[in-house]
């Protein structure tokens, strides 16, 4: 393989993976349980459910919480990402704290949660002027600008990981963290860069998430049956299952890996990205966004339709995503449509985590020559006319995967992800 693609740009290796998911920590557990078509969905303990419609999740129980309180949305998206970064990197074989490139990071919107909320009404003494008393309260409150000041999670991993230059925060909906690693193919295609560090994370699972996305009835209400809830692609399915993670792949120019020594792992192959303007969080009907997507990363990838041996699907579990994807599947592929299957039936929708962790997954198929099943596939939705690995992974050939990540509000970025020597 020489070091420069189809268009004359540096191949991009990947070097490194980092996993954390509601079914374990670190790539071998979560792997193995995925293959073994574990869910990792469970009733919510992290705060009370009462008359709430949906009360199941995909938690992550992080170490630093035994015993204590719950940590608020934007620690626990640090601290994942930390959690994946250390493990990226040790496989990578860089130095922790010294990393020859930028981050990009993928993350959710930071806000205030309810602790803080509920923490600076305590403050406010009763006033006829409102605002002026809020801001009066929150001076000097450090934390409070550490915990929802949206750059610091990105500059406190740059400082731990010694990154170079201006840490890159940004949020695509559930497109977040496949647009992550976008950004850092693309800085390393032009030449800026030779290493990347891409990391995608989400820790949301909190009250007010929950709510937001009941009200769009988005989210499955199966909460007597945690672990059969999220069914992508069946014909009962009835909404995703919010969940949390994080993910990080080390990014390489293949030269630069080759100069050092390194183990590449696979070949980021190509991207696509197409937006669609239609609706705040529905795709349009004639899927036009959806399929230019898919097409482009394959284009870019300097492939045709025809070389993918496998799909890792965007797959959330609602009625209309699936139907929409199906559909893309046809239009680019027609009746010769490879195998999709969704991680999400497993591990639920991580959101601003799912591109990236789902683009390692499929790195791991292609890695290890298996298709990692679509569980919970009891009865099959005659609309859906793929072949979508139902219940229990399978061996096949695998050589050139595309990985699909829809957004709310029409962001679409899809992923081509190939095998070292392919």
């Amino acid at each position: 393989m020489t070091d420069t693609d189809h268009r004359g740009r540096p191949i991009v290796a990947v070097t490194g993976l980092g996993l954390v998911t509601p079914l374990g920590f670190g790539v071998a557990q979560n792997w193995a349980a995925l293959l073994a078509g574990t869910s990792g969905i469970r009733r919510i303990t992290r705060f009370p459910t009462d008359h709430l419609r949906t009360t199941i999740a995909g938690t992550v129980d992080l170490p630093e919480e035994a015993g204590g309180p719950p940590m608020t949305a934007t620690p626990r998206v640090m601290r994942m990402a930390e959690m994946v970064a250390e493990e990226a990197l040790a496989e990578a074989g860089f130095d922790p704290g010294h990393f020859p490139g930028p981050l990009m990071l993928g993350m959710p919107p930071v806000e205030l949660e309810w602790p803080h909320r509920f923490k600076l009404a305590r403050r406010v003494a009763p006033a006829p002027a409102l605002y002026p008393a809020l801001t009066q309260a929150a001076t000097g409150w450090e934390d409070l600008y550490r915990h929802a000041a949206f750059a610091s999670v990105g500059e406190h991993l740059a400082a731990r990981f010694g990154t170079r230059g201006a840490p890159i925060a940004l949020t695509t909906a559930c497109a977040t963290g496949a647009s992550a690693i976008q950004l850092g193919v693309e800085a390393i295609q032009r030449g800026e860069t030779q290493a990347v560090l891409a990391i995608g994370a989400d820790g949301t699972v909190q009250p007010e998430a929950l709510i937001r996305f009941s009200l769009l009835s988005a989210l499955s209400t199966r909460n007597d049956d945690p672990t059969g809830a999220s069914r992508p692609f069946e014909k009962h399915r009835g909404g995703f299952v919010m969940s949390e993670g994080a993910a990080c792949l080390v990014l390489e120019s293949l030269a630069h890996a080759r100069a050092r020594g390194a183990k590449v792992l696979g070949i980021l192959r190509g991207a696509g990205e197409k937006s669609d303007s239609f609706h705040r969080t529905r795709s349009n009907p004639d899927g036009s966004a959806v399929i230019r997507a898919m097409r482009n990363a394959i284009e870019d990838a300097g492939l045709a339709p025809g070389d993918i041996s496998y799909v890792n699907a965007h797959g959330t579990g609602t009625p209309e995503n699936d139907k929409m994807e199906n559909f893309a599947m046809r239009a680019v592929f027609g009746e010769a449509a490879p195998p999709i299957s969704s991680n999400k039936s497993m591990i639920g929708h991580t959101l601003s985590a799912s591109g990236a962790i789902e683009a390692a997954f499929s790195l791991l198929a292609i890695r290890d020559q298996v298709l990692p099943p679509t569980i919970n596939h009891v009865e099959p939705d005659p609309a859906i006319t793929l072949d979508v690995v139902p219940n229990v992974s399978r061996s096949a050939r695998v050589t050139h995967v595309l990985s699909n990540s829809f957004g709310f509000g029409g962001q679409n970025v899809c992923l081509v992800l190939s095998g070292a020597s392919s």
